[in-house]
């Protein structure tokens, strides 16, 4: 029976050459000795010549032959002298015929460096992978949904009641600045290069039509992103590590629905409202420049915003909001979910939810603004 070892052993002979002697099986299948290893151990006994045992050797194939080449390479280098007696005829003729036809210049060319192809397969693996859990996780939420209109999905209300708290009421405070400073900025902004055609009054229509349509829904849903967004994936992150949504799929709850389900409709239900009071105070933030700044009535600003800003606008605005909402929520209990089992990676899903809430609404955005433009609204 064949023995599988591959080994090789160096040693002093007794004429004063160093010995090699090969064992085992030599294949190029195998996990063969490092040349470099053994050419070391050879030139460190200071031994001029060197020869070959390979009465050990139970099979060899090609795999033998580019060991015993690249040694020769390295002990050449150092003037130590090789003598292929010892070594099976199949190999030395082999190795001969390898000698008799040397290598024409070029033929290798230069090395082509293919590390893009591995980063870029890795890149295609991981956008696959994420792109078929998220249609997975979508369908699990169509389900979620479907169970709660027909009243089985089993969830706390307390626990709804106090997401749409958290997304709501208590998100009202930087709502309120990012809001206020928007206004303002886009009234500073038009005025500049309104004020060159004594058409100032026209500030109020500027800020008003912006905020409704496109600014109040956004930036209310960004912030919502990186504050309520991040906190759901930190939230069911830290679940998931201390093995809390195991626990509730083993009693037989789906974590989707407990988890998940309450946190959606918070923020779609909560993200509406605050796109609207987040149009009001940038609206404000715009009447404090025009007022201030411009000395224009009070009275005439709001009159020109009213003339200006329509229905449609305001009802625009509101959908983008609550699609923007469940964007959120979706993204930032998906993260959630996939979060490793580690506090760094509940870090990473927190990064990682932020980052593609932002994106999706900016995406959504740009695409509400075809679809309105083909709708004429």
């Amino acid at each position: 029976m064949e023995d599988p070892q591959t080994a090789i052993e160096v040693a002093a002979g007794a004429d004063g050459r160093a010995v090699v002697a090969l064992a085992g099986v030599w294949s190029i299948q195998e996990a063969l000795p490092e040349p470099e290893a053994a050419a070391g151990e050879v030139s460190g006994l200071g031994s001029k010549a060197v020869r070959f045992e390979t009465d050990r050797i139970t099979r060899w194939d090609s795999g033998l032959l580019v060991f015993l080449i690249r040694f020769e390479q390295l002990l050449q280098e150092t003037g130590i002298t090789i003598e292929r007696g010892g070594l099976p005829e199949g190999a030395r003729r082999m190795l001969a015929l390898a000698e008799a036809v040397p290598e024409r210049a070029g033929a290798r060319g230069k090395p082509v460096d293919l590390i893009w192809i591995g980063d870029l397969g890795v890149w295609a693996t991981g956008m696959w992978n994420g792109l078929r859990d998220g249609v997975e996780f979508l369908g699990n939420c169509v389900i979620a949904f479907g169970n709660l209109a027909r009243g089985r999905a089993r969830f706390r209300r307390s626990d709804l009641f106090l997401f749409m708290q958290e997304a709501g009421a208590e998100a009202l405070p930087i709502v309120t600045l990012i809001s206020f400073l928007v206004g303002t900025i886009l009234a500073f902004v038009g005025a500049v290069q309104l004020e060159q055609f004594g058409a100032a009054i026209y500030v109020a229509n500027l800020v008003g039509i912006a905020m409704v349509r496109e600014m109040g829904a956004m930036m209310t849903g960004i912030v919502m992103a990186g504050r309520t967004g991040a906190a759901y994936a930190a939230q069911l992150g830290s679940m998931k590590v201390n093995q809390e949504i195991d626990a509730l799929a083993t009693m037989g709850i789906s974590p989707l629905e407990y988890l998940v389900l309450p946190r959606m409709i918070a923020l779609a239900l909560m993200m509406p409202l605050l796109c609207l009071y987040a149009d009001a105070v940038g609206i404000l933030g715009g009447v404090a420049v025009g007022v201030v700044g411009l000395q224009l009535s009070p009275i005439t600003y709001y009159q020109y915003t009213q003339w200006a800003v329509q229905l449609d606008d305001l009802v625009g605005g509101v959908l983008k909001a609550s699609v923007y909402g469940v964007l959120i929520a979706f993204f930032g209990c998906l993260r959630g979910l996939q979060s490793g089992n580690s506090s760094s990676a509940v870090g990473e899903a927190t990064t990682k939810a932020v980052v593609s809430s932002i994106v999706a609404i900016i995406s959504a955005c740009g695409l509400f603004a075809v679809l309105f433009y083909v709708l004429g609204i």
